[in-house]
């Protein structure tokens, strides 16, 4: 397992964070970037947080990169990628972004009961939620290379 890093490139962080957006940009020129994650993800504007949030695959999609893919495993009930997909639209409807969960290798049907008790939070509440998963995913990724 791998300390968190000092410095990564921006090809290193574009592969934590699924692709190169503002936010990869920006942590690139930090010294310890996965560190100073957690604070720079609020220090977004809105669009540059869609922009990261929009970069990770849907939960249950079938195009994915293969580090999702082997994160999400592989669940292919077509009941539950069905009910995932119900789900991410009506999650998506209701916060106008994407929703983000660090799966930590647990079954798409595992992740059912995760998505169906955020999307009546508070909007505001959920994208602080979505901020930190998205930075936890990331972290995660590193300590497994």
């Amino acid at each position: 397992m791998h300390e968190l890093p000092r410095q990564l490139s921006v090809d290193d962080l574009a592969e934590l964070f699924e692709c190169r957006t503002q936010l990869v940009e920006e942590l690139a020129t930090r010294e310890n970037p996965l560190v100073a994650a957690r604070e720079l993800v609020r220090e977004l504007s809105d669009e540059a947080k869609r922009e990261a949030f929009d970069a990770h695959p849907s939960i249950g999609a079938s195009r994915l990169s293969a580090r999702s893919a082997a994160e999400q495993g592989t669940d292919d009930d077509p009941e539950v990628l069905d009910e995932l997909a119900r789900l991410n639209r009506e999650y998506e409807a209701r916060h106008g972004f994407r929703f983000i969960v660090f799966v930590n290798r647990r079954p798409r049907r595992d992740i059912l009961e995760v998505l169906e008790s955020r999307i009546d939070r508070p909007t505001p509440v959920e994208r602080e939620t979505a901020l930190d998963e998205l930075v936890s995913i990331a972290e995660d990724r590193w300590r497994q290379r």
